[in-house]
């Protein structure tokens, strides 16, 4: 009986300590580690190959363009700070106007495109993922990431910015450091879908039926007036625009002599409208010059929104693009309000409708006549 009884008490222990063991293995409060958050590895636009712990709840965008790619995903929760150059004015950037609780966010460094980061500044906002376009190299990542302990992922929007892959590459990696891969993807799908229709519109119209263009006015680290243009431009390209300057063999901003715009004398000319107050001074100079152009003569020369701010503003570009396309070739565009279009767009990628306040600022989509 005496044995029967220790193997009992002896069996009873056994299994409350079998119990007790399973519970803490349950309970990471029992002593037991709670299970490692997955690592989120990312290769960014310099070829860096970045980890991060986890999905970044907070981040920081420095940089030309780097705050208005994380904006597009419509969520100013994730930002912990923002450019000095940015807070100071949203004349002109669709994404500072569409989001002007931004402003009050902490200060995170000067800004623009000659000023370094501030490593300091970034720290005292405690992002989880510094965002930046500003590193042209890697080793100005690695010293960034260096300094401040914060993963660094360098974005880019390539060489034309506007329908550039580059720009869909860092959607991607926004959308999956912060977790919101699939915004991202809507992002991505909505500037493919215009890409495809402006493409569609107008790829099968023969050269023989196409007008001559230029486009003018352009802003090129500032302000410049008609000389200042683009060779190989990305919205005429997507367009299918004979474009004049062209001509030159040249890619991206071009100035030009503005005698050799009159051997060209293109059939349409648009003004970019952040050069427009320059274009005017210039005529009151020297109005013979201007009415040397066939464009000017038979009132072909018409206002487009600005979009170079802080780099390309993507959602004003593409309005530009449909505005353009409408002037070109009416028939093809016949469907198109330009001023709707614009609205479209600002709203898909921004969330709210823009364009009456960039045409308050700016002039808006219309025939230009000077003086």
């Amino acid at each position: 009986m005496k044995k029967r009884m220790i193997s009992l008490m002896t069996a009873m222990i056994f299994l409350a300590s079998a119990l007790f063991t399973g519970c803490s293995a349950n309970n990471p409060s029992q002593g037991q580690a709670a299970p490692a958050a997955q690592t989120i590895s990312v290769t960014d636009s310099l070829g860096r190959q970045v980890e991060i712990s986890a999905q970044a709840k907070k981040v920081v965008a420095i940089g030309p363009g780097a705050l208005r790619l994380c904006m597009y995903f419509n969520s100013i929760e994730m930002m912990a700070g923002i450019e000095q150059m940015d807070k100071d004015s949203a004349t002109g950037k669709p994404y500072v106007m569409a989001y002007p609780a931004l402003a009050d966010l902490p200060v995170i460094g000067p800004g623009g495109p000659n000023n370094a980061p501030d490593p300091e500044k970034i720290l005292s906002a405690k992002p989880d993922v510094i965002f930046t376009t500003y590193a042209a190299e890697k080793a100005a990542a690695d010293n960034l990431q260096e300094k401040t302990g914060i993963p660094v992922i360098a974005l880019s929007y390539g060489k034309t910015s506007t329908f550039d892959p580059e720009v869909n590459n860092s959607l991607k990696l926004i959308g999956k450091v912060t977790g919101k891969d699939q915004k991202a993807q809507e992002i991505i799908d909505n500037l493919e879908k215009w890409k495809t229709d402006l493409d569609t519109r107008t790829k099968d119209i023969p050269d023989s039926k196409k007008p001559s263009a230029y486009v003018g006015g352009l802003g090129m680290k500032g302000t410049h007036g008609i000389e200042s243009t683009q060779g190989n431009y990305s919205l005429f390209n997507i367009l299918h625009a004979k474009n004049v300057v062209d001509e030159t063999g040249k890619t991206g901003s071009v100035m030009i002599d503005k005698e050799k715009l009159i051997q060209w004398n293109p059939d349409r000319i648009f003004i970019d409208g952040s050069g427009l107050s320059m274009l005017q001074e210039d005529y009151k100079k020297n109005p013979a010059y201007y009415q040397t152009l066939s464009a000017f003569k038979n009132g072909e020369v018409y206002l487009l929104l600005p979009y170079n701010f802080y780099t390309t503003n993507i959602d004003t570009s593409i309005a530009d693009a449909y505005y353009m396309g409408k002037v070109l070739y009416p028939e093809q565009f016949k469907d198109v309000d330009p001023e709707k279009k614009a609205d479209e767009i600002y709203k898909t990628l921004l969330g709210k409708e823009l364009y009456a306040q960039m045409a308050k600022d700016y002039g808006g989509f219309k025939k230009l006549t000077l003086p």
